[in-house]
């Protein structure tokens, strides 16, 4: 089957539709033609829109479309909009931190889940601690110096 995502005005992606492989294109069945305009062009038809292929298997076109995503026309590709104003996009257009994503999900043999604090520019974590109260542990953040995390002073 294939994909297509409806764009609004901006590039975003409003919904995706999947339609059958069979769909004829002027090079064959649509499910043997990835990206063939012919796709796109029977969605507006019967759907009414803007549609761009979309790969479930980001075969093609970077990121499957979905939410958070937009379709840049320069690169032909499905982006994740920018995640936070400090973010840049690398040479492969994946979002990067201005401090890299730690290293190690865990604090000893329990798993720690890392979130960007932008205000402070700085990785935070809560780690799944069984002794904690709650069972969560607050208050870590990652030291990009040691590569590790460290309890963050009050």
């Amino acid at each position: 089957m294939a994909h297509f995502a409806e764009l609004d005005e901006n590039n975003n992606v409003l919904r995706v539709c999947v339609v059958d492989d069979n769909i004829e294109t002027s090079d064959g069945p649509l499910g043997e033609n990835d990206m063939h305009v012919d796709g796109e062009t029977w969605c507006t038809e019967f759907f009414g829109g803007t549609w761009k292929q979309t790969s479930y298997t980001n075969s093609f076109r970077k990121h499957f479309a979905g939410h958070n995503i937009y379709y840049d026309n320069t690169k032909d590709k499905f982006m994740v909009k920018q995640p936070y104003a400090s973010w840049s996009l690398d040479s492969n257009d994946d979002w990067q931190a201005p401090i890299p994503h730690p290293t190690t999900d865990t604090i000893g043999e329990w798993p720690i889940w890392p979130v960007w604090y932008e205000e402070g520019q700085k990785w935070l974590g809560n780690w799944m601690n069984p002794t904690a109260e709650g069972g969560i542990s607050l208050g870590w953040m990652w030291d990009e110096v040691n590569l590790q995390w460290t309890q963050e002073e009050e």
